[in-house]
């Protein structure tokens, strides 16, 4: 079976003559019974999207696309259906299950999982990364992100992930992204905790009071077992927001942990506007909570935060 090319609808509605479509099928009625291989017959520094659309099934094993291979959507029948699934936990920088460094990705459908950690697996809790994704303006519809400690690094760039779901319990949505996530449901896996402990969402990791990077949640919901905050400072200018989203009973009542920035809280920017939901009273939260102002607010969630060339509406279907 031969590689397909031909017109490629856009979002904004323009047509691209210059694409590739390529079929990953484990049962070898594809072009590749891999993602890995498919990902590599991409040339590098490609110009033109390509289409890698892959059939329902488990892949046990680690994908990587590197820096050099740019405009690649990868494309699933459905999170759960088409898993990526690996358990490698020796390093922070060595356990993604998946590698995304290079800029103009798309993924559709599909489920990372890192199961060093999964339920009753008896392992000791390290931290084993699901995903790093360290390229420009990629974005995520529809994925799932499973993991315990660590489970999605959002390394740096610009990042768009729209109603995903990402499993974790600490520290499970960290690094220096500069990210949106809109409509997602972000569980705790709480109950894997050791008892006593509490879990953390975020662990966002802006260093500089200059830097534009920083995680917005709009419109999401979190839900899963045990008690977490809603983030902790990796670095010491971190900036994370909850907006209008649904915030349950799970939510430890003071919302944020200064960890190392204790006596720095003023550098921190963790913040929430429109939230409702049992875990979302404000009365107990901590007092150095940031109040943003409507031009602030305004700022971080408005889609040009990550957007101010639409290169959201220009990436493929």
């Amino acid at each position: 079976m031969g590689f397909q090319s031909g017109l490629l609808l856009l979002a904004n509605g323009e047509f691209n003559r210059n694409f590739k479509s390529i079929r990953v099928d484990p049962s070898g009625h594809g072009n590749f019974s891999s993602i890995q291989s498919a990902i590599d017959s991409v040339q590098p520094n490609n110009k033109y999207w390509t289409y890698i659309n892959i059939k329902a099934g488990i892949y046990r094993e680690k994908v990587s696309i590197p820096r050099d291979k740019p405009y690649i959507v990868l494309k699933g029948e459905g999170r759960q259906s088409t898993m990526i699934v690996w358990n490698d936990h020796e390093s922070l920088e060595q356990s993604p299950t998946f590698s995304s460094r290079a800029d103009n990705i798309v993924v559709r459908r599909i489920s990372f999982v890192n199961s060093y950690n999964s339920p009753y697996s008896k392992n000791p809790r390290v931290p084993a990364v699901a995903a790093l994704i360290a390229g420009d303006k990629s974005s995520f519809y529809r994925c799932r992100f499973s993991g315990l400690q660590d489970t999605l690094w959002d390394v740096q760039g610009r990042h768009y992930f729209k109603k995903c779901t990402i499993q974790g319990a600490v520290d499970f949505i960290f690094g220096n992204g500069q990210s949106i996530y809109e409509n997602c449901e972000i569980e705790v896996l709480g109950s894997e905790l050791e008892p006593g402990l509490q879990g953390y969402i975020t662990a966002q990791g802006r260093s500089n009071p200059n830097d534009p990077n920083g995680f917005v949640f709009k419109e999401c919901i979190i839900t899963g077992s045990g008690s977490a905050y809603l983030g902790r400072p990796w670095r010491d200018y971190a900036r994370v927001l909850f907006y209008n989203s649904n915030l349950t009973n799970i939510i430890h009542p003071q919302g944020w942990d200064a960890w190392n920035s204790a006596g720095h809280e003023n550098q921190l920017t963790f913040a929430e506007h429109g939230n409702f939901g049992l875990g979302s009273a404000s009365f107990a939260r901590v007092k150095w909570e940031k109040k943003l102002d409507l031009k602030e607010l305004y700022e971080l969630v408005s889609t040009s935060f990550i957007d101010g060339e639409n290169w959201i509406i220009n990436q493929p279907p």
